[in-house]
């Protein structure tokens, strides 16, 4: 059977943050955002795929793949890193996609993320929401900001995961992590007795379901500060779909619930670097002040971005305001903020106003250089 440790240590090695498997084709991964072939490894049949998944499945797991085709599995390889592996049948063969997750809990700091996530992160009840594409890493932003948590306070922190991802070691926090499938039957029975273990924080891995979302409000409703993760791309995009899951005449009631409970949403994007030594996270914050809160309880979605463009004093920035940063200190090109733009009519008329800036201030650093020139001479 293929070696698949030695392939996991040799992408880690690289920074690789997948690894794919695939019958009929030689296994790849992706490095610093692009997809590149695993050198001098052999080409897999669709046995070596079929023996790699059964090999990390239990019996009870493969039997239940047979039927179901779909299997999610967390697990460590030790001095390595923490793998969140996804297994699937495609084209009657077997594939898996592994998340390579490194060992240590990131910090904010280490990540390079705006400072104002700690003060977020320290905010004692409410709803913390990381929003983004799969693969725009929500989940270590996530771990960042518990990270901080753990370093700065005493707490009762349980997460539900499917499956676990970063494993965290206790230091001021003590940390109950549960798995889906492992620890609880679904997120679902683990909401629903999570209030029984005492928790001051909790993160839910992914809000899926009106049940999910109606509990975790809840929560952050009753005292308690929970983080979660939403697959969209805006904070005005986060509430347009939070809302529109429930039933009209529950909405208004939902605007209300959220306008209280909603703390912050953090959407962002994985953006490569202009020198190719990886990607960094462009985004944008959304604060609920009294402003966003009026908008939130009237469904004003639509006005949202405007108070977030205009709401640095609060520690808010656009998605168009991260880019551009990003861009004004040479971290990114003109071409990756323009085509990672929440709003790309608007980022073409600030990059040709920072261009612009630049072209008046380098034209006075001339003519001051000739002036000194012509007084010296």
């Amino acid at each position: 059977m293929i070696n698949w440790q030695d392939i996991v240590r040799q992408g880690f090695a690289v920074e690789a943050s997948d690894i794919f498997f695939k019958a009929g084709t030689v296994p790849y991964r992706r490095v610093k955002g692009v997809i590149e072939p695993v050198p001098d490894a052999p080409e897999l049949s669709p046995e070596d795929t079929r023996q790699l998944a059964q090999s990390l499945m239990n019996e009870q797991d493969w039997l239940r793949f047979q039927e179901y085709h779909e299997k999610d599995i967390g697990l460590t390889l030790e001095g390595v890193a923490r793998l969140r592996i996804n297994i699937f049948q495609e084209q009657n063969d077997i594939g898996l996609a592994m998340r390579l997750i490194p060992l240590q809990v990131p910090t904010i700091d280490s990540l390079g993320l705006p400072q104002i996530l700690k003060e977020i992160a320290m905010r004692p009840q409410g709803l913390i929401l990381v929003t983004g594409p799969t693969g725009c890493g929500k989940s270590t932003t996530l771990a960042s900001m518990l990270q901080h948590i753990n370093n700065n306070r005493r707490a009762h922190v349980v997460t539900i995961e499917d499956p676990i991802e970063y494993v965290y070691t206790n230091k001021h926090c003590i940390f109950t992590q549960r798995a889906v499938g492992i620890d609880t039957e679904s997120f679902q029975d683990a909401l629903k007795y999570v209030m029984r273990q005492s928790p001051d924080i909790i993160l839910i891995g992914e809000m899926r379901d009106v049940e999910t979302f109606n509990v975790a409000m809840q929560a952050a409703e009753t005292g308690h500060l929970v983080f979660s993760t939403v697959h969209t791309k805006s904070a005005a995009e986060t509430l347009e779909r939070i809302i529109h899951m429930f039933p009209p005449d529950l909405r208004q009631q939902i605007c209300i619930r959220l306008s209280e409970s909603l703390v912050a949403t953090l959407a962002q994007e994985l953006v490569p670097r202009q020198d190719a030594t990886g990607r960094t996270a462009a985004i944008e914050i959304m604060i609920v002040t009294p402003t966003i809160q009026q908008y939130i309880r009237d469904g004003a979605t639509s006005d949202i971005e405007n108070a977030i463009f205009e709401g640095s004093h609060w520690g808010m920035q656009t998605m168009n305001q991260s880019l551009l940063e990003f861009y004004k200190q040479g971290i990114i090109s003109a071409e990756t903020a323009q085509f990672y733009a929440g709003n790309a009519t608007e980022m073409r008329q600030m990059l040709r106003r920072i261009d612009k800036e630049r072209e008046d201030a380098q034209r006075l650093a001339e003519q001051k250089k000739r002036r000194i020139s012509k007084t010296e001479q």
